[in-house]
This record gives C-alpha cells, sequence and structure tokens, in this order.
C-alpha cells in the first residue's frame, strides 16, 4: 500500500513536539543523562517519544537516560527528504533550523571537557559510557576496536550487544581485536559469535595492545590511566590518522576465529585435544604453536587449561602425566 503521508507529516513525525522539546532540555540541564527513577510519570509520552527518534538512548547498566546530539537525526531525515525529490528539497535544507534550539543547547551542556589541541579529557566511568554512545550516533559508519584482555562482567556483556547490534543494524561496519584470553571466557565467546553472524567481523592478535576505539576515521577514545576511570577523546586528523594505521597494522597480523563453532564447543575442543597430544609428545610451547598456526599466547591458554584439569604443577609434570594418561587408553 503506498505512503500517503505528506511532506509535511514526514517531517513532523521526525521532530520532537513541544512536551518532547522541553523534557530534552530538562535533560540537558541536569548534564545530559537522567536516571529512569527520577522521569516523572506525566513525561513519559515525551520520553518515549524522545526514546522513538533517537534523541535520548537507553542504558540498562545504571538505568538512565542520555542526551544524544540532535544533528544526527537533522542529518538523518534530510537525507529521507532528499531522497522524495525536489520537492522535498526546501523542507530538508530548513531542517537544521528547525532543530538549532536544541543543538545549541545541546553543544552548551553535553560535554564540559578540558580542550587541548584536539585532545579531550574525559572523567567518570558513565561520562565515558556516554561519550562512546553519542560517537556512535555522530558517526555511525565505521567502528574500529582493540579490546585487550579476557572476561567481562555479564551485565558489560549485554549493554555491549545491545550497542553493538545497533550500530550494526543503522548500516554501520565494526571491526574489532580481541586478546587470545578472550577466546577462553564463555560469555564473551557468546557475544562474538552472536555479533559476527550480524556481521561484525572480530580477530585475535597475541600481543600487548592499548585499548581503543576509533569512529568513521574522524576521531578516537583512548584510557588514559589504568584504572579505566578516565579517557581521552582525540580528534586531531594527524593522530586519529596515526592511530587508524596502528589498527590496520594490528589487523593485518591479528588471526581469524570460528567463533560460532567456539561457542558451540567445537573448535575450542578439538584444538584443545589437539594441544594436549602434542604436549604429551614432549613438543614445546613453540612448537605447538608453529604446528597449529596459533599464537604462543593461546596455546599458553591451552595449557593453563591443562595444567589445572591434570593438577600439573610445572609443565614437566603435565607432559609426564599426559604421556601415563595416554598409555593408558584403550588402543595406545
Amino acid at each position: 500500500m503506498p505512503d500517503s503521508r505528506t511532506p509535511s507529516d514526514v517531517l513532523t513525525a521526525a521532530l520532537p513536539d513541544d512536551a518532547a522539546r522541553v523534557f530534552y532540555l530538562a535533560v540537558l540541564r541536569e548534564g545530559g543523562r537522567i536516571r529512569a527513577a527520577e522521569v516523572d510519570p506525566g513525561d513519559q509520552g515525551a520520553l518515549e517519544a524522545l526514546l522513538r527518534l533517537g534523541l535520548l538512548v537507553s542504558h540498562a547498566l545504571d538505568s538512565s537516560y542520555v542526551a544524544v546530539s540532535p544533528r544526527a537525526l537533522a542529518d538523518h531525515v534530510a537525507a529521507d527528504l532528499r531522497a522524495e525529490g525536489v520537492r522535498l528539497l526546501q523542507q530538508s535544507e530548513r531542517l537544521p533550523d528547525r532543530l538549532d534550539e536544541l543543538i545549541q543547547a545541546y553543544e552548551r551542556t553535553s560535554r564540559h571537557l578540558d580542550v587541548t589541541g584536539g585532545v579531550e579529557h574525559v572523567e567518570g566511568v558513565p561520562e565515558i559510557r556516554s561519550l562512546l554512545t553519542c560517537l556512535a550516533k555522530e558517526y555511525p559508519h565505521e567502528s574500529m576496536t582493540m579490546q585487550p584482555g579476557g572476561a567481562r562482567p555479564a551485565d558489560v556483556i549485554a549493554d555491549m550487544l545491545h550497542h553493538t547490534t545497533a550500530y550494526l543494524r543503522r548500516g554501520g561496519s565494526i571491526r574489532t581485536i580481541y586478546q587470545p584470553p578472550a577466546r577462553l571466557d564463555p560469555a564473551t565467546v557468546g557475544y562474538a559469535a552472536e555479533v559476527t553472524r550480524l556481521g561484525c567481523a572480530i580477530r585475535m592478535l597475541a600481543a600487548d595492545f592499548t585499548r581503543l576505539v576509533i569512529f568513521d576515521r574522524s576521531v578516537a577514545v583512548l584510557p588514559e590511566g589504568a584504572d579505566g576511570t578516565k579517557a581521552v577523546l582525540v580528534t586531531d586528523p594527524a593522530v586519529v590518522a596515526f592511530l587508524v594505521d596502528t589498527f590496520e597494522q594490528h589487523w593485518q597480523h591479528a588471526e581469524g576465529v570460528n567463533w560460532a563453532a567456539l561457542a558451540a564447543g567445537t573448535a575450542d575442543s578439538a584444538v584443545h585435544e589437539k594441544v594436549g597430544r602434542l604436549l604429551a609428545q614432549g613438543l614445546t610451547q613453540r612448537t605447538i604453536a608453529s604446528r597449529l598456526g596459533l599464537s604462543e599466547r593461546t596455546v599458553a591458554a591451552h595449557i593453563s587449561r591443562l595444567r589445572e584439569m591434570y593438577d600439573a604443577e610445572t609443565l614437566f609434570q603435565l607432559g609426564w602425566q599426559m604421556r601415563g594418561a595416554r598409555a593408558g587408553e584403550p588402543g595406545a
């Protein structure tokens, strides 16, 4: 059935009404974030309208709503209007003016940051999370991520899945690099299996690297300090280009992983068995890694799990016990 809406209907549906505008400005006065418990029942309709328009984004981790720049909404609606033809061109060109009040209010209050030479310092985990949410909306085309470490809390995994899925469904592309310990965490493996099914690419790199997020090759977020409570937003083009090149070099050296098979238990168990068999034959960690085409860190992780299984304190003791165990197998 053809769409019977007029251009005015399309534009009206894409813009916040008076109640939604007032509520959005109130959220900005609170610093750009409001907790769900603080929303007045009378503002529920305005809240739902802003969520539908994408001017507010929900955060399950702390049950709050975060304001997003109206520029992303303006760009999206303008593109839709231009697609309708010349007849809609005048309305699309007036759209930024219609959102000017909200844009100016957002830019006055959304980031109280120390800006020095293309670098902005952000302090506080909620603030960092809000920054990443806003950047994902404002730079929706490409995300490059380097995530060191292994296991992550279940609530963090759930939040990552929500935002990653939304980014991919909006048409964005995501490439992520993990370290080998990540493949030993079932929750992380399950997350990786799901998002790679949706189109995300995740590789493994056996090397030390720093956490890094880059959006649209235009902005980058780096940690500041080791406790994860401070970050740096980099906008200087030369620095961002260097970080993009660093990511690409790491990506070329990273190895692909069949996350679906790993989540099903087939890939990991098969590799685990091969590592154990070669170790029982007396091969070194480096030789095993070379023969199986794995990184030494990945092999080390398998060996660590085998030592737990066999309650072995040393690698020599583990090999000895495994050779004894295999000697007792049928047909050995």
